[in-house]
């Protein structure tokens, strides 16, 4: 008998804790999930601008077709600018495969070594950064040198660095997270470095070595260094929940349209950014593709091999819990669909 009751009172604290995790469940992801398959790419861009998101803008360039373009939601929600496919955004993060292939040229002609160390190109930070002369730019590239990472400073998202010096400093004398090439980890701090490296190495900014050598031979006019380069009100409008002002004015981020990311993803993987020998480095190196986040910008550039597909999409809204970022990937994932769906006969 006591055995039963206590099957029973078990059997109820389950079902109550059962109906109490339901108030956890983040509702919106899974009905961003499961909602019905829009037609087009148009619709998923308005479906996801009712999820919350202020403005998306979305590029797709599959093989043997024209290219695709949507948006939603707003350019600018203050003055009501309707979303506009050809706005400047802050690409943030994928910036990284544009300094992969920068350094990959200079390494293949000779003025950068990727087994040469952080100490052997800025010998000023030995003794501040641990394992300075074991981190190769090669495990930078790839996020294997245990470096810690300065974006990750309490409070950085507030009043981002604006200088090297000031960046790197966040880590002097902190311990690595562990020892060169024993494991992986996503790390600003990599390629806050070999951005310097390539400065110094340069003797200007490395941005203009990217315009010579990858931007101007692919026609990308639409990417520039940063957001004083251009007319601000061609810069979308970003948006962090919780914080009510536009964020376009903030940061040193790289931004482009979306369809300038498109060609220059298209072009990194077909190969056609790269001389022979540079093609064979990169493919050592680093990845095919990449996501970026910044206060107010989420970006996303994917090739699909199977339909031989380019996927641009930007969303201009984020919060301090992600949940954006993942509201953003399930929408990703249904713009594939709609594509696939397009693509069979």
């Amino acid at each position: 008998m006591a055995t039963g009751k206590m099957k029973n009172i078990l059997r109820a604290l389950f079902i109550m804790a059962s109906i109490g995790s339901l108030y956890f469940v983040p509702w919106l992801l899974v009905k961003a999930w499961i909602l019905p398959l829009p037609d087009s790419l148009q619709e998923q861009a308005e479906e996801a601008v009712g999820h919350g998101f202020d403005g998306v803008v979305i590029y797709v360039d599959q093989a043997g077709k024209p290219p695709l373009f949507a948006a939603a939601g707003w350019h600018n929600r203050d003055t009501k600018v309707p979303a506009r496919t050809d706005a400047f955004f802050k690409i943030a993060s994928i910036s990284k495969l544009y300094d992969a292939v920068a350094v990959t040229k200079l390494v293949a002609d000779g003025r950068l070594a990727l087994d040469n160390t952080i100490a052997d190109y800025l010998p000023d930070l030995k003794g501040k950064i641990d394992n300075a002369e074991e981190v190769t730019l090669r495990l930078m590239i790839q996020h294997r040198s245990g470096l810690p990472n300065f974006t990750d400073t309490p409070g950085f998202w507030e009043a981002p660095t604006g200088t090297f010096e000031e960046g790197i400093a966040l880590i002097y004398n902190q311990p690595a997270n562990f020892e060169p090439g024993e494991d992986y980890e996503y790390c600003n701090t990599n390629y806050l470095l070999l951005n310097k490296i390539m400065d110094d190495l340069l003797g200007y900014d490395n941005f203009q070595f990217i315009e010579e050598e990858i931007l101007t031979p692919q026609n990308l006019k639409n990417t520039k260094g940063w957001y004083s380069d251009v007319n601000i009100d061609n810069l979308m409008s970003g948006y962090h929940v919780g914080y009510p002002h536009d964020l376009k004015g903030n940061g040193y981020d790289m931004i482009a349209t979306a369809e300038d990311v498109g060609i220059f993803l298209r072009a990194l993987n077909d190969g056609s950014l790269f001389e022979p020998k540079e093609r064979e480095i990169y493919s050592t190196l680093y990845k095919y593709e990449h996501s970026g986040w910044v206060p107010g910008y989420q970006s996303f550039a994917e090739y699909h091999k199977d339909i031989d597909a380019v996927v641009v999409a930007f969303y201009s809204t984020t919060d301090a819990k992600l949940f954006n970022w993942n509201l953003s990937e399930i929408v990703n994932g249904r713009l594939v669909k709609i594509i696939e769906k397009t693509t069979k006969p």
